[in-house]
């Protein structure tokens, strides 16, 4: 019952960052093709405060806090590295951005403990 409420919680959340992302996209940066980098990068976030909660209520058969947080980081990473190319930077800071968040993640799984 409690994914249940998480899974609608995301759905909300995906509409709310969709418009987020397109008032930001279009109003402040005006340019509409930041919106896909946008949502990216705040679903990550999304991602990020669920694995918070997953954190504090685990349960049993179902994906782990460090499991939704590693895809939330993931989200973000893919999402800043996509906006560093549209805002015009070199396509090796986008590439730093990606290997920096997997070598963290890397680090954070052989250091976390059962």
């Amino acid at each position: 019952m409690a994914e249940d409420r998480r899974t609608l919680l995301s759905i909300g959340a995906f509409f709310i960052i969709l418009v987020v992302s397109l008032l930001l996209a279009l109003q402040i940066f005006n340019d509409w093709t930041l919106t896909f980098p946008l949502v990216l990068l705040l679903f990550g976030v999304w991602m990020l405060a669920l694995a918070a909660m997953r954190g504090a209520n685990p349960e049993k058969y179902a994906r782990s806090a460090f499991s939704t947080m590693s895809l939330g980081l993931v989200l973000i990473a893919v999402g800043g590295a996509w906006s560093l190319l549209v805002f015009g930077y070199n396509w090796l800071y986008s590439l730093v951005v990606i290997l920096l968040v997997f070598g963290a993640l890397a680090i954070a799984a052989a250091l976390k403990r059962k």
